[in-house]
C-alpha cells in the first residue's frame, strides 16, 4: 500500500521479506539493547568474572536473546496496530500490509515472543516472568496504552530501563550502579517518547489517540519536557555524586551542556522535521550514556 496525496493505492505485500522483517523489528535498536546489556555485565557488574568470561557466559547470552526477541516482537505488534496512523506520520516507513502481509507479521511476532520466553526459562524463572510481563505489557501498549496521555510514554520508559536492570537482576540484585543506568535509560526514553508524540501529532489526532500533545497542545507538552529534563539533571548529579567513580560523576555532570542545547532546540522547534531531529539527538544522548559504562 502506497500513499499518494490523499489517495491510497494497494500493492501486493510478500509472504516473506527479510528486508521487511529487519526494517519492522528496528534491528539497529535491537543491536543497541544487546550492546548495552553486555556492557552492563562487563563494566557494571564486574568482578568476580573477567571480560572473556562474560562474553562466553551462555546464560547472559540467553538473557540478551530473550530481551531482544521480546523487544523485536513489540516493534512488530506496535506497527501492526499503527498502520493507518503511520501512513499519515511516516508513509515511507510502513511495512505491515505494504511490504509484508499482516498475517505474516503476526506469525513472526508470535514466534519471537515464544523464543523470548523459552530463552528466559533456560536462565531462571525470574527472568522468564520478566520476559512474559514485558511481552504482555508491549501488547497492551500497542493495543491501547500508547493512545492514553502519558501512560504510553511511561510504559516505554519503564521497559527501556528494565532492559538494563534485568542484567543486575540476573547477576547481582543489589548492584546499585546497574540501576543508576536503568534510571538513565528510563528518563531519556520518557523524554524521547514525548518528543516523538509531538512529532506524530497529526496522525495521532486524526485517529483519536489522546497523547499529551493532542490533549494539552505542543506548548504545554514542551513545558512538561523541560520539567523532566530539570528533574533528570538533578537526580543524576545527586546519584553519581554518591558513586565511587569520579569519572562517571564528571561525565554525567558534563551531560548538562548537551542537555542545555537540547532545551534550546526544543524551545525553538515548531515543525515535524525539528522534532524528528530532536528525537535523533536523544538517541545519540542515550548512546553516549551507554558507552560511558566503560568508565566505571
Amino acid at each position: 500500500m502506497i500513499m499518494d496525496g490523499s489517495d491510497i493505492h494497494y500493492s501486493k505485500p510478500a509472504n516473506f521479506s527479510l528486508k521487511g522483517i529487519l526494517k519492522l523489528v528496528r534491528w539497529p535498536n535491537l543491536l543497541i539493547i544487546a550492546v548495552s546489556q553486555y556492557l552492563s555485565a562487563i563494566f557494571l557488574v564486574g568482578p568476580p568474572k573477567y571480560f572473556t568470561q562474560y562474553i562466553g557466559d551462555f546464560k547472559l547470552f540467553l538473557v540478551c536473546v530473550g530481551t531482544v526477541m521480546i523487544a523485536a516482537a513489540g516493534y512488530i505488534i506496535n506497527d501492526y496496530y499503527d498502520v493507518k496512523i503511520d501512513y499519515i506520520n511516516k508513509p515511507d516507513k510502513v511495512v505491515v500490509g505494504n511490504i509484508l502481509k499482516r498475517r505474516v507479521a503476526m506469525f513472526v511476532h508470535t514466534g519471537l515472543n515464544v523464543l523470548g520466553l523459552i530463552a528466559g526459562l533456560l536462565v531462571s524463572l525470574n527472568i522468564a516472568l520478566i520476559n512474559l510481563g514485558a511481552s504482555v505489557w508491549l501488547w497492551g501498549y500497542s493495543n491501547q496504552l500508547k493512545r492514553m496521555p502519558f501512560i504510553g510514554n511511561l510504559s516505554v520508559a519503564i521497559l527501556s530501563g528494565l532492559a538494563i536492570a534485568i542484567v543486575g537482576i540476573h547477576y547481582r540484585p543489589e548492584n546499585t550502579v546497574v540501576y543508576i543506568y536503568a534510571v538513565f535509560a528510563f528518563f531519556i526514553s520518557l523524554i524521547r517518547e514525548i518528543v516523538k508524540d509531538i512529532e506524530d501529532l497529526k496522525g495521532d489526532a486524526t485517529f483519536g489517540c489522546r497523547t499529551l500533545p493532542v490533549i494539552w497542545g505542543i506548548r504545554s507538552t514542551k513545558s512538561l519536557v523541560f520539567v523532566l529534563i530539570f528533574l533528570f539533571t538533578l537526580i543524576f548529579i545527586q546519584m553519581t555524586a554518591e558513586m565511587e567513580s569520579s569519572r562517571i560523576y564528571y561525565f554525567f555532570s558534563g551531560l548538562t551542556f548537551p542537555a542545555v542545547i537540547f532545551v534550546y532546540k526544543l524551545w525553538m522547534a515548531d515543525t515535524t522535521k525539528h522534532f524528528n531531529q530532536l528525537s535523533s539527538y536523544l538517541k545519540l544522548f542515550m548512546l553516549l550514556g551507554i558507552f560511558s559504562m566503560t568508565l566505571v
